[in-house]
């Protein structure tokens, strides 16, 4: 994975997102870091959630999103899309949810990390964009970006490599967890094998299980 880095860090405190005649809390409108900023195992310095049930925590700390499908959203949406318009923390260059695998551990800057499950798009990006559809769009692409938890703690920067330390196992691409949790909703087996990741997030083991238990 050479000339892998981040090429933006962005952090950002809830505020107020509004969307017609609805206003929520919502920390998706993140700003360029100026300067390094510390890693903590719940997420970088100066960044902070309004919903912590469905974002951060130890297994969401650090929002990532490819580089590489950037252009084609541009395209697909007709708008430029600077990085961070999908709320991520770090934009980085090199990776891709078909080369990334649940378990796999980086270290990124002075931090070390680990992938933890596939980031699950919500409305509040439809707002952001004023797109009802696009959650369901990056959904059916696979192209959702991933979250890592924080395994050391440390100084991170822009333009820092991402350095992978250790290549999981099990080989269980956020792509593939990605078509399991959207496509495969009735396939036992598939899920078995990702739940079979013992690194996979805690909310994501809940959701599997629960849905195994329905079949």
């Amino acid at each position: 994975m050479s000339g892998t880095k981040i090429v933006s860090l962005l952090v950002g405190k809830p505020a107020a997102l509004s969307h017609r005649e609805k206003t929520v809390e919502s920390g998706i409108n993140k700003k360029l870091a100026v300067g390094p900023l510390y890693l903590t195992t719940t997420g970088f310095a100066e960044d902070g959630q309004a919903d912590l049930v469905h974002h951060g925590g130890p297994d969401k700390a650090v929002c990532a999103y490819c580089q590489i499908h950037y252009p084609y959203w541009e395209k697909e949406l007709e708008r430029p899309m600077p990085h961070g318009s999908f709320g991520e923390n770090t934009t980085l260059a090199g990776l891709s949810e078909d080369t990334v695998s649940i378990g796999d551990v980086f270290r990124m800057g002075n931090a070390l990390v680990q992938v933890s499950q596939p980031r699950q798009p919500c409305y509040k990006l439809a707002w952001k964009h004023d797109l009802v559809d696009l959650p369901l769009k990056m959904e059916s692409t696979g192209w959702t970006g991933f979250y890592f938890r924080v395994l050391e703690e440390g100084m991170v920067g822009l333009d820092d490599a991402v350095e992978l330390v250790r290549s999981h196992p099990l080989k269980m691409t956020i792509a593939r967890a990605n078509e399991i949790a959207y496509r495969c909703k009735e396939d036992a087996e598939a899920m078995r094998s990702l739940l079979a990741v013992e690194e996979l997030s805690a909310s994501w083991k809940t959701m599997l299980e629960r849905r195994l238990s329905a079949i």
